[in-house]
């Protein structure tokens, strides 16, 4: 039997993970690729599940583009609906980036080309009709760097979405009080409990949560739907995925939260672990087991392999809530452990414990700068009527941000709801600059979590003179109005 080297052990366990089924051999930097949105068929729970995905030239879940390697693709809608999918947390040209309000919708049967350079991380793309992402029209948009080729470790993407059987419509109908949930104000249901406030033992609530002092004993409003299941790369743990490991390698692991309207917290179950990227970009180390991911985030952790050849489960922990989701990591000959999809205890809320967003620090920070202009973001909305708005207005009635193109902007979101918002802006990279009334010189984000009753301030560069879509990116706050515009204007 021939014995594999380190590096080529590597690549033979990572071409029998699903989790790397994605298109990963080097290719021509102008090379097309194709992805069509379609749909597909799942097993959850023993019972057969119609969802929608986005499926490339191989057959499998989304893109691995190399480094260099454009972002050259062909979309077909394969759909009976007309459809539009956005590249989130890239930055395309605005007519490329994939919303309804800029870009035409594509209708059934129709192609669309789109080719831009693209920045290098952990990315993923969606539908941008809540509907449809409900249903899991997303997928890993994975865009490697030189250092990620160079680098003697193996990857692995953890791709993490909530489901249910139920139609999108119906799901949404619950969660807005279409069928009388919401109206009803079932806090028990909804985790409203004072225990879920997020408090830590032996820490000062003020302290965990700059910026909420007001907030006294009143508790946040957490996961407004019950989803049937909790899914990692289309699994659940009753039939996890198995990726196949080396003793003592060395594993970067690639989060993508893109579930619809779950925050989780990744557990490494005690192994050796860094994060070293949020949405894309690096951050100075930051050592721990546990990391809070809320919707539309990404991360990218480094985690060490012990040689003892045992199987370890990474895991996806629902914020408030006992369910639990996540694969294994399993050195050849390991046995592979029965995982529970509920965790012996609640997990506490993802906004309840700003201290990784605090200590996270980025490695290529903006240039130092004074601000060209300031705006202060208003978050509002509440569970009865299930009405979301930023500065006090619903889509239809928006009134767009202006801002000038160059500028330095900083912008204060100032969340008065008892939710907390997974807040995201189009277009752009943002540094965290505050949280609460601490500054900070923090992680370049793309989307960034505001806590209930709390503030976060970022700062970034006004780019190209395009109205840039800005929004919630949990489905029932976005479905029910929570979106503007940044609108960036050109130079007099």
């Amino acid at each position: 039997m021939t014995r594999l080297s380190r590096r080529g052990f590597l690549a033979a366990s990572a071409a029998l993970s699903a989790s790397l089924l994605l298109p990963a051999r080097a290719r021509a930097a102008t090379e097309r690729l194709s992805l069509t949105a379609t749909t597909r068929t799942l097993e959850v729970n023993g019972r057969a599940a119609t969802v929608l995905g986005l499926t490339n030239g191989s057959g499998g879940q989304g893109l691995v583009l190399e480094p260099g390697q454009r972002f050259a693709v062909d979309l077909t809608n394969a759909l009976e609906t007309e459809t539009i999918v956005h590249w989130h947390g890239q930055i395309p040209p605005n007519a490329q980036d994939g919303v309804p309000n800029t870009n035409p919708m594509l209708k059934p049967g129709d192609r669309r080309a789109f080719d831009f350079a693209p920045r290098p991380g952990t990315f993923w793309m969606h539908s941008h009709i809540p509907q449809q992402e409900i249903a899991l029209l997303a997928a890993p948009l994975i865009v490697r760097s030189a250092e990620d080729v160079a680098a003697d470790r193996q990857e692995v993407v953890m791709f993490l979405h909530d489901f249910s059987f139920r139609t999108p419509e119906e799901v949404l109908a619950e969660v807005t009080g279409g069928t009388g949930h919401a109206a009803a104000m079932d806090h028990g249901a909804m985790h409203h409990a004072p225990a879920q406030t997020g408090a830590m033992p032996g820490m000062d609530h003020a302290a965990q949560m700059p910026g909420m002092g007001g907030m006294g004993g009143m508790a946040m409003d957490l996961n407004d739907f019950e989803f049937d299941a909790y899914l990692a790369n289309d699994r659940t743990l009753d039939d996890p995925e198995v990726v196949a490991v080396e003793p003592n390698g060395k594993v970067r692991l690639r989060v993508i939260n893109g579930s619809s309207m779950t925050a989780y917290w990744i557990d490494t179950g005690g192994l050796a672990a860094a994060l070293v990227a949020v949405d894309g970009d690096p951050v100075q180390p930051l050592a721990a087991s546990r990391f809070p991911i809320a919707q539309g985030q990404r991360m990218e952790i480094d985690l060490d392999l012990p040689g003892d050849r045992l199987a370890r489960p990474i895991l996806a922990l629902r914020e408030g809530a006992r369910e639990q989701t996540g694969l294994i990591l399993a050195p050849r000959g390991s046995t592979i452990p029965r995982l529970a999809t509920r965790a012996e205890a609640e997990t506490p809320p993802v906004a309840g414990d700003l201290r990784q967003e605090l200590a996270l620090c980025a490695v290529s920070p903006l240039a130092a700068r004074q601000a060209d202009a300031q705006h202060m973001v208003m978050l509002g909305g509440a569970m009865s009527p299930y009405v979301w708005t930023i500065n006090g207005a619903t889509w239809e009635d928006r009134t767009p941000i202006p801002v000038t193109r160059g500028a330095r902007v900083e912008m204060m979101f100032h969340n008065m709801s008892m939710m907390a918002h997974p807040m995201h802006l189009h277009g752009h990279v943002f540094q965290v600059v505050a949280v609460g009334n601490q500054r900070l010189a923090g992680a370049l984000r793309d989307t960034v979590l505001v806590p209930a009753m709390g503030s976060v301030t970022i700062a970034f560069d006004a780019g190209e003179a395009a109205p840039w879509m800005m929004h919630c990116h949990h489905m029932g706050h976005l479905a029910t109005g929570m979106m503007t515009e940044l609108q960036v204007k050109a130079l007099a």
